[in-house]
């Protein structure tokens, strides 16, 4: 029925298979609720995009292996260009090796025009050491770590109290 492997895909009806289990592609996020989720989580900036992590739902996590989500907005480019950085990062993915991403965990990568300019070798490294960072990391769930100006307590307190003016 087939021939030999040479690691090449090979023609099966409509579908291509591919002989070599190593280079499947990972898990897509397509809901909109999953990649609403994903903003909420862990974030870190790399170059020519931004790696956002969140731990799944207590629901969804039976043993599974890590999701990515692709988010291209139209500032990046028209359709040609967005698609094309689109499958620079899949196929960046599937060939990468060892990738330190976590199973039960759900990553969005939301790419930026610098990533179509990117050598393919540093687009890998950049796309290991994000998740590595973002692993690593001690920030605060929505990736800040650090406040961003007063809260709301300092700012009454630095308010006058009393009646209006004049």
């Amino acid at each position: 029925m087939f021939a030999a492997s040479s690691g090449a895909p090979q023609q099966q009806g409509r579908r291509i298979v591919q002989d070599d289990p190593s280079s499947t592609a990972p898990l897509r996020l397509k809901r909109r609720a999953d990649f609403v989720r994903a903003a909420k989580g862990k974030r870190f900036h790399a170059k020519g995009f931004t790696l956002q992590a969140v731990e799944r739902s207590e629901s969804e996590r039976a043993p599974a292996p890590p999701r990515f989500g692709f988010t291209v907005t139209k500032k990046v480019g028209g359709a040609v260009v967005r698609n094309r950085i689109r499958r620079r990062f899949k196929e960046a993915l599937r060939t990468a090796e060892a990738l330190p991403a976590r199973p039960c965990r759900d990553y969005v990568i939301v790419a930026r025009i610098e990533a179509l300019r990117l050598a393919f070798a540093t687009m890998q490294v950049e796309l290991s050491r994000a998740i590595d960072k973002i692993e690593s990391s001690q920030s605060k769930p929505d990736g800040r770590s650090r406040k961003r100006g007063p809260n709301r307590e300092a700012l009454q307190k630095s308010r006058p109290q009393g009646g209006g003016g004049p």
